[in-house]
């Protein structure tokens, strides 16, 4: 069970961008029968999905904020379920990782600091620098946090059956966490509860607007992506776990610290997180098969999370089970196109 719903297995589909609905953020046809052959999946968490467009960060990633994005969601969710699956879609805010280029309207992106980070935006087939950030102003905030909680109730009205808060990989919730982007003076930056304040009050907005059991979030610590890095990690996140205790939310999805880390987040997590441990690799591999049984076993986590895997192969469950070769994914097709590298990876039933 995650929160009331019932899991069919304990695999879940990793939210994992692709870049493929259309220039206004509106999913097809193509995306549901992508979603519709990974339905067995226990659990599919779809990709990062902006509930403003103000916090949109690449070309071709879904929004959820208008009637046109809603309804092409909904094409998505009625195929899953038709396909007796379960699907959660993550709300994602890039703060800093976008560019004036991307964002409709051409309005610059924000964050906690007026921090400009390290690397390019992926715009019509280039790739440029980073535009610098402003910073968010106090009376700012609200509205952000009330996006979060309208893009939850929009999800709902798609046919998802909860969201994911993306506060992980280096976007708009990461970066007030972190004290390396988050350099601000007021009661959302500083100290550890004050850094925490920003993720704790857009949780507790999403989960009184749509019900703490519908509600799950990401964590990454120690994961250097899109430019973002921590210090004080290892006393940051039992705290802010410690905070979201209290709300009963659905589930926490984490993702295990690199090797060189000298922690393990997932251990952390298993002693401060009260409730459903989604488990997720670090960003060098896929969680290994052959400890998938074991890490369940013993309690490390609740839930085991697959990423690659899913793309390459939509029946994963079934070849998991069944022992069946585990196909590798074309790295060059994961970004952007058409159905090539998309839904076009046969299952077994298909394979020639």
């Amino acid at each position: 069970m995650l929160g009331g719903l019932e899991l069919p297995n304990r695999l879940v589909m990793a939210p994992l961008t692709r870049m493929r609905a259309d220039a206004d953020g509106v999913m097809g046809p193509l995306n549901a029968e992508y979603y519709e052959q990974r339905a067995t999946a226990g659990l599919i968490i779809a990709e990062g999905t902006f509930p403003d467009s103000s916090g949109k960060s690449y070309p071709g990633q879904p929004g959820i904020e208008t009637a046109e994005q809603i309804a092409g969601w909904r094409l998505v969710t009625d195929a899953v379920h038709g396909a007796g699956g379960r699907i959660f879609l993550q709300l994602m805010h890039g703060g800093r990782i976008g560019h004036e280029r991307i964002t409709p309207g051409g309005g610059q992106p924000v964050a906690p600091s007026a921090l400009r980070p390290q690397g390019e935006a992926r715009i019509a087939g280039e790739k440029i620098p980073y535009d610098d950030p402003r910073a968010l102003e106090p009376d700012e905030i609200p509205a952000i946090q009330e996006q979060f909680a309208q893009g939850a109730q929009n999800a709902l009205d798609a046919g998802f059956d909860g969201v994911e808060l993306h506060s992980a990989n280096g976007y708009l919730l990461h970066q007030f966490l972190s004290d390396v982007t988050n350099l601000r003076s007021d009661q959302y930056g500083g100290a550890i509860e004050n850094r925490c304040r920003f993720v704790v009050e857009t949780a507790q907005l999403v989960a009184e607007r749509i019900g703490t059991e519908r509600v799950g979030i990401r964590l990454s610590p120690d994961q250097n992506v899109n430019d973002i890095s921590e210090s004080e990690s290892q006393a940051l996140y039992p705290h802010l776990l410690g905070e979201l205790n209290a709300f009963g939310l659905g589930y926490l999805h984490m993702m295990e610290t690199p090797p060189d880390s000298g922690w393990s987040s997932l251990e952390i997590a298993r002693k401060s997180w009260n409730g459903t441990l989604i488990a997720n690799s670090n960003f060098q591999v896929d969680w290994p098969l052959e400890l998938a049984e074991e890490t369940i076993a013993e309690g490390r986590a609740d839930l085991l999370c697959y990423g690659r895997r899913f793309i390459s192969n939509p029946d994963l469950v079934e070849r998991i089970r069944s022992g069946a070769p585990i196909a590798e994914a074309d790295f060059r097709t994961f970004y952007g196109g058409g159905s090539e590298g998309y839904t076009d990876y046969p299952s077994l039933g298909s394979a020639n």
